[in-house]
Parts: C-alpha cells; sequence; structure tokens
C-alpha cells in the first residue's frame, strides 16, 4: 500500500515541478499575463489532482459494495500531497536557485514550509473531492439497480395483491 501513496506524490511531485517551469517561461515570454499563466498552472494541476481522486473514489467503490469496507483514500492522499509539496519545495528551489532563475523561488525555508503545504492542499483537497464524488457515482449507480424495498413500494404490492385477489 506504501507505494499507492507514493507512485501518485510522485507523479504529483513532477506534475507540479513541470508546471512551475512551464509557468516561469511562460512569465518570462509574456510577464503582462502573468496572473493568467499562474491561474492555468494552478487549474491543471488540481484537475489533475481530482480527476485521479475521482478515479481512485470510483475504482474503490466498485471494488467493495458496501461502504464501511472502502479504503482509506484520505490518508493515501494526504501522505501523497505532503510528498510531493516536500520534494516539489526542494527541486523547485534547487531549479531556480542553480538553473534557472525565473521560476520565481523562495529562500529553502519558505519553499519547504509555505510552498509544500500550499502544494499539499493543492493536491490533498481536490483528490479528496474527487474519490468523494467517484465513490456517490458508483453508489447512485449501484442503488439505480438495487430493488426498491421501501416501505411504500412493499405497501403498494400488498395492495395490488390484496385488490387483484
Amino acid at each position: 500500500m506504501a507505494s499507492s501513496w507514493l507512485l501518485r506524490g510522485g507523479v504529483m511531485t513532477v506534475v507540479h515541478v513541470l508546471a512551475r517551469v512551464l509557468l516561469g517561461v511562460a512569465v518570462i515570454h509574456s510577464p503582462l499575463h502573468s496572473t493568467t499563466w499562474k491561474t492555468v498552472v494552478v487549474a491543471v494541476v488540481v484537475l489533475i489532482a481530482l480527476l485521479w481522486g475521482g478515479v481512485d473514489g470510483i475504482a474503490d467503490a466498485r471494488a467493495n459494495p458496501d461502504p464501511d469496507d472502502y479504503q482509506d483514500l484520505t490518508v493515501r492522499w494526504l501522505k501523497a500531497g505532503v510528498f510531493a509539496g516536500v520534494v516539489a519545495g526542494v527541486v523547485s528551489w534547487a531549479i531556480g536557485t542553480f538553473w534557472f532563475a525565473g521560476i520565481g523561488q523562495a529562500n529553502f525555508a519558505v519553499e519547504l514550509f509555505a510552498g509544500g503545504s500550499f502544494t499539499a492542499l493543492l493536491i490533498f483537497v481536490p483528490a479528496f473531492v474527487g474519490a468523494a464524488v467517484g465513490r456517490f457515482l458508483v453508489r447512485r449507480d449501484q442503488r439505480k439497480n438495487e430493488p426498491d424495498t421501501s416501505d411504500w413500494s412493499v405497501h403498494e404490492a400488498r395492495t395490488e395483491e390484496i385488490s387483484a385477489s
């Protein structure tokens, strides 16, 4: 199970670092549109986490029809987000310090703690929401396929039986 969060954290680290480098290039070439570029980059990172979390939620709900048996996707994505935040902060600081000054990095402590926390939340919150929505969609489909056993339908069925006799 450790590889599960590690895989997600590693991929999201690459996504975040790549997004920061591409943002640096875009801002250098078009500084007047930096707000637009920042918005697009954050939206892409959030969308990837949201979709991956949704896929996790769908897979988990399909594998475990009983909600009591669901896996703990919250901790999985929290670990992935914290890992990605710390590693992306260190990598972004190193890239900005030694190779590409346009990445917009701060000093090491700020990059590690503030940047890492922001990145962790940028990954964790959308993934958590995606997992919840994915599970909800599967449960809704499962409920559609179940026979209706509410008290009202049982009452209607008994009424029909009595009136038919």
